[in-house]
């Protein structure tokens, strides 16, 4: 395998992006890897929002134990359902997510339903648990988009600007190839290339631009769970976009329509219009108590 992956119109030429380290004879994922340092990475934001805040840190350990495992769980059953394809002929291939086909909304949707039941066992706020842990969520998010450049995927179609990104053609999975990108190859020094959006990097950035906006309005939300509804909304509007872009999305059974482009888009609606209504519930409720009753008065 050719392990190079460029840049050149930012003149970054990397020559050897490994995919796995070997420990004696036991090789670990980089893929793994740097998804580990995201969930240890967003864990630590958790706790520190949560002492910050006035909530037991140690809570968000004991979430994290749980949320954690079943949101890799809750990922993956979610690409093998959208991807059955690549899984229907080898089974045991289904439990072999070192390569990779982990889908982020999967883990998502496991994290909140864990953190639902969390809540009710351990009488406490779901919706601040939502907000703080979604703080951790995001920044993990941020890291763990760079386990898909370590791996070769997650990238957009034919595309020649400023950030290309060129991969041989080798190291890329036959699934994710279009004609597009390959009536466009590049033979450099006898290896083939293509020319890609660098779409784990687009989101990465959004991820961390918005995981730094969330931060700095915590302690100004008017409501527990509105930062994690501005966390849906935002990084709804961002995958949107760049979901646009990928050559390998998860598309609707019968209707091949991008799963990952219209979960976004119900989620900006419903956290817009959420936000919306809490807001104008608490704007009506300021207004009775701000207004003075009035005096009735007999003539």
């Amino acid at each position: 395998m050719d392990y190079n992956i460029n840049f050149p119109h930012l003149h970054i030429y990397l020559q050897h992006v490994i995919k796995s380290i070997s420990i004696g004879s036991f090789g670990i994922a980089m893929y793994g890897i740097i998804i580990a340092c995201g969930m240890l990475a967003g864990l630590g934001v958790a706790c520190y929002v949560a002492k910050k805040s006035g909530q037991n840190p140690d809570t968000y350990f004991d979430l994290a134990l749980v949320a954690i495992i079943c949101s890799v769980i809750g990922a993956r059953i979610y690409y093998v359902v959208f991807r059955w394809d690549l899984y229907k002929d080898d089974l045991l291939s289904i439990f072999n997510i070192r390569q990779g086909g982990l889908a982020i909304y999967g883990g998502v949707i496991a994290a909140i339903i864990t953190t639902f039941v969390f809540a009710k066992v351990r009488k406490l706020s779901f919706p601040l648990l939502c907000d703080t842990a979604g703080l951790g969520l995001i920044l993990g998010q941020a890291i763990g988009r760079w386990g898909n450049f370590c791996n070769r995927e997650a990238f957009g179609d034919y595309y020649d600007g400023l950030f290309a990104m060129q991969l041989p053609v080798s190291a890329v999975r036959t699934s994710d190839l279009t004609e597009k990108l390959m009536s466009h190859t590049t033979v450099i020094d006898g290896v083939e290339y293509i020319s890609v959006h660098p779409t784990f990097l687009y989101e990465s950035f959004w991820n961390l631009c918005l995981f730094i906006l969330l931060m700095l309005y915590f302690k100004h939300r008017k409501f527990d769970g509105e930062v994690f509804l501005l966390y849906l909304l935002g990084y709804g509007i961002g995958r949107f976009w760049i979901e646009s872009l990928r050559t390998d999305q998860l598309l609707i059974p019968h209707i091949n329509y991008p799963v990952s482009m219209a979960l976004a888009a119900t989620l900006v609606a419903v956290s817009a219009i959420w936000i919306g209504i809490v807001r104008y519930k608490q704007m009506k409720m300021g207004k009775m108590v701000d207004t003075p009753p009035q005096s009735s008065t007999k003539e």
